[in-house]
């Protein structure tokens, strides 16, 4: 491990301009993460910029009826928080879903935005890597890639993002807001991670230097039937190998508003635009599911050992949103 400076700050303005100084500096909220990442090398900061104490650990309501989440909440007090849990049970089954309580106790909420992938390639320095050394290759495209990207893949890179949390806010149209050298600044979840493209590298549509402050939940009643469902390979805290996250309001049957989400499926958590599409409108019956999860999957480009995926979230599709459609008819 590089040897490296320690800075705790206290206030937002501190800490931008901090980490504006030394471009080899890190912010460091829980450190579940860049920790791990800083033992194995892939992380070598030269500064780690405290901002833990910093005035962004509160679950507000805000004007409009929204959620505003600051960025320093840990998983564990967002996770039990009553107005997350009765308004958007999906976020609170992600979290919950997402680390033994040892870590969600430690992970904070924009730390759990920037996680990086757990590839195996990422994270031995001694393989090739596009994401952690632009042009050096993908390795998984031809090599250990079961749990790899089937969905807005390339040949740069086929790693999957590993965040529970990010799936339900994509779902829920969260907003991300950050503080640049610029000033404040606001990203849509659907434009906050960038397309692989040929440069993995560039993960996130976050200004150099900027500290993410917090995340806005909109409001959206259909968000109160949502639900978060996660696949792994083993029943103890695991990375998933599919999961979907999904909110359905259902009148005579019909749908009327529909939010899908997929986990561990791309580069991002991917939002399943086309299946909602499809569903609007239409009958919510086991059928359309199914039917429209296909019209979803039909962009999938499965590698030789990651096909089972495709599978996998159409099963999660129709079980997860029967369920929600049962529970509306009751």
């Amino acid at each position: 491990m590089r040897d490296f400076d320690y800075q705790r700050v206290y206030d937002v303005p501190g800490a931008v301009a901090v980490l504006g100084t030394d471009p080899d500096a890190r912010y460091l909220g829980g450190g579940t993460n860049l920790v791990d990442l800083m033992k194995t090398g892939v992380e070598r900061p030269a500064l780690l910029v405290d901002v833990r104490e910093l005035p962004l650990d509160h679950i507000e309501t805000t004007a409009d009826g929204g959620l505003r989440i600051g960025a320093t909440v840990t998983n564990s007090d967002l996770a039990a928080h009553p107005d997350v849990r009765r308004r958007y049970p999906a976020l609170t089954q992600a979290v919950l879903a997402g680390a033994s309580g040892q870590l969600r106790n430690m992970a904070t909420v924009g730390g759990n935005l920037l996680q990086r992938t757990r590839c195996g390639y990422f994270t031995d320095l001694s393989k090739p890597c596009n994401k952690r050394a632009p042009g050096t290759g993908c390795p998984a495209v031809e090599g250990e890639h079961h749990n790899h990207a089937i969905l807005g893949a390339t040949e740069h890179c086929v790693a999957v993002h590993p965040s529970d949390m990010g799936v339900a806010l994509a779902a829920l149209d969260a907003v991300v807001h950050y503080e640049s050298a610029d000033g404040p600044g606001e990203s849509a979840f659907a434009d906050f991670y960038l397309p692989v493209g040929d440069t993995p590298h560039l993960e996130t549509a976050l200004p150099a230097g900027a500290l993410i402050t917090g995340i806005t939940l909109p409001p959206a009643p259909v968000a109160a039937h949502s639900r978060y469902r996660k696949v792994r390979e083993r029943a103890s805290y695991a990375f998933a190998i599919g999961s979907i996250a999904a909110a359905l309001d259902v009148e005579d049957s019909v749908v009327r508003e529909v939010r899908i989400a997929f986990g561990a499926v791309a580069s991002r958590p991917w939002r399943a635009r086309e299946a909602e599409r499809v569903l609007t409108g239409g009958p919510a019956t086991a059928e359309a599911f199914a039917a429209a999860a296909d019209a979803e999957l039909a962009a999938a480009r499965a590698l030789p050992h990651n096909g089972y995926k495709v599978t996998l979230l159409r099963n999660l599709v129709v079980a997860v949103l029967t369920e929600l459609a049962e529970e509306a008819a009751r």
